[in-house]
């Protein structure tokens, strides 16, 4: 390959001749200068504070983002233990709560010593069965509170069924017909054929009498429900309670009357003072009881225990 130089200020002109790979060196050359200049430079400390101050920064930012992420972690693990603990807390003083609560209404109800034993975990079994879902990496206060979580559903249950039995051995209480229709007074006139006070004739008396001081209590033998209160021929103010099963009972020739048609009464409940209206000799109260619609002897519910 010929080349040809030109000087622009005289004119004049030189050639020579080169072969393709003293050109290819020559370009090589030019090219690596400014490589073989920055390289120089850069194991001479012309520019590595820049590109190390760079890295030092990223990295320190790096650092500091890893930093927040594991403060935040502990942070939030700690909270959670926290809250784990306060639970855990929780449950056990509701568990000791219903255990005392258990034995207490147990003792109450006096019920069969074993029946409802609460100062022991509760009777579990069954065939086992792997469950495929289960975690069994839980920490050991997660699987903690799913213990006493289970704990207190069954005690729970129990105490369900204890306060069943109470409320219905209650009613069952409340609602049996036993003692007197009076707090002061005597029987001064049984059930059956007797001489009729007033007529002196024989006649038949549906129920007992207790004579006693005018104005004194008279009570409901059983809680029930006031289905008359009222006046009533021969009996005067009278008092009329449905206790259901059948059962009712009558309280008659009051001087006042404490309830109205409606009320609902407890046992040994004030519904009356005791007085000498309707067909009376003196103050005392004329008691019924009645089953299934038939007048029946009240002695037999007088003289008996209260449940």
């Amino acid at each position: 390959m010929k080349f040809i130089i030109v000087d622009n200020r005289t004119g004049k002109h030189r050639s020579f001749a080169a072969n393709g790979l003293v050109l290819g060196l020559t370009i090589a050359g030019l090219l690596g200068i400014p490589a073989l200049t920055g390289l120089f430079s850069y194991q001479h400390g012309l520019g590595d504070a820049g590109l190390n101050n760079q890295l030092v920064d990223r990295w320190r930012d790096v650092l500091k983002a890893q930093q927040e992420d594991i403060k935040s972690t502990k942070t939030a693990a700690q909270e959670s233990l926290e809250a784990s603990a306060l639970r855990l807390a929780q449950l056990q003083a509701r568990i000791v709560r219903l255990d005392a609560l258990g034995e207490r209404l147990t003792r109450v109800a006096k019920l069969e010593e074993g029946e409802f034993d609460f100062s022991q975990p509760p009777a579990l079994g069954g065939p086992l069965k792997e469950n495929m879902s289960s975690n069994s990496d839980l920490p050991d206060y997660m699987q903690l509170l799913d213990q006493l979580g289970t704990d207190i559903e069954s005690r729970e249950q129990q105490l369900s069924v204890l306060e069943t039995l109470l409320v219905s051995r209650k009613m069952q209480k409340d609602v049996f017909i036993a003692g007197r229709p009076v707090q002061k007074g005597w029987m001064s006139s049984r059930f059956g054929t007797r001489n009729d006070p007033i007529t002196g004739k024989r006649a038949w008396h549906s129920g007992v009498d207790f004579a006693g001081k005018d104005g004194s209590s008279v009570i409901a033998v059983a809680a029930g429900v006031v289905v008359y209160a009222g006046t009533r021929s021969g009996y005067g103010l009278l008092v009329e309670l449905n206790h259901g099963s059948g059962f009712k009972t009558l309280y008659g020739h009051h001087k006042k009357l404490h309830v109205r048609v409606g009320d609902i009464v407890k046992k040994g409940q004030v519904i009356g003072s005791m007085g000498s209206s309707g067909r009376s000799t003196g103050p005392h109260v004329h008691f019924e009881v009645y089953k299934n619609g038939r007048v029946v002897d009240p002695a037999s519910y007088i003289h008996r225990a209260s449940r």
